[in-house]
Parts: C-alpha cells; sequence; structure tokens
C-alpha cells in the first residue's frame, strides 16, 4: 500500500517527502558505496518525491558510471536519497534510504521485503553468494 512518507537529514535542512509502497521490496546492494554507506533503500519514480528544503545544502557525489548522483546533506553528511537514470531498471528513479525516513515505523520496515543485488560485480539481477552482512 502507498504512502507518503517524510524524511530528512540528521541536521534537518534537507527535508522531503515520498509516496512510496513498501510491500512492493526494498534493497541492499553489496556494492561498495552502498556497502561502506550501509543503505538500506527502495527507489521510486521522480514523480513519486518532493524535496521540501535544502536543495542548496546537497552535495553530490558520482563515481564510475557517473549514473548515480549519491546526495549528502554538507552540513551533518546524511545521505536521505539520490537521483539517477539507470535504463536496465526503468529509467529516471529517486533511491530513498529507509535510515532517513522520519514517520516509519519498525514494524513496517520489518514487514517489507528485501532485494539483495550484486552491484560488485555488476550483476544487478543477481543476488549474491552471501547476503547475511548487508
Amino acid at each position: 500500500m502507498q504512502k507518503t512518507y517524510r524524511g530528512s537529514c540528521h541536521c534537518g535542512k534537507v527535508q522531503f517527502e515520498a509516496d512510496i509502497d513498501l510491500s512492493a521490496g526494498t534493497g541492499k546492494c553489496n556494492c561498495s558505496i552502498c556497502t561502506k554507506a550501509r543503505h538500506w533503500g527502495t527507489s521510486i519514480k521522480p514523480d513519486a518525491f518532493r524535496l521540501l528544503s535544502g536543495e542548496a545544502d546537497l552535495s553530490d557525489y558520482q563515481f564510475n558510471s557517473n549514473s548515480v548522483h549519491h546526495l549528502f546533506c554538507r552540513h551533518c553528511g546524511i545521505r536521505p536519497f539520490g537521483r539517477g537514470y539507470i535504463e536496465e531498471i526503468g529509467g529516471h528513479f529517486v533511491s530513498i534510504n529507509l535510515g532517513a525516513l522520519d514517520d516509519v515505523g519498525p514494524a513496517e520496515l520489518i514487514a517489507a521485503p528485501v532485494q539483495y543485488f550484486d552491484g560488485r560485480h555488476n550483476h544487478w539481477e543477481r543476488t549474491p553468494e552471501e547476503t547475511r552482512h548487508l
């Protein structure tokens, strides 16, 4: 069921709303940046995302193919969301960091299905051999 969630960075300068259906699934990836950041997210279409404040407070980090803007608050360092375009997953998307949602309850997160992606080997369609650490 789709629900509107509010989210923010740690210091509160970056705030957003996102229409998310957690029952549709979430994801964890073993690529270098997701592993280091312990990222647990879900992807939504750009029209389901509204940045309420903090555009000027965001810094952008890109690497490898530069297909994803890994955005973070330049004050507190938290990565509340990112933006990108990858044809294989449907084009434009916004990746929401579930840890940045302010009004999601533990029961909602526990019930959300998790899919694992082998980004470390650029096999996004495969589950890594080991996922317990993700």
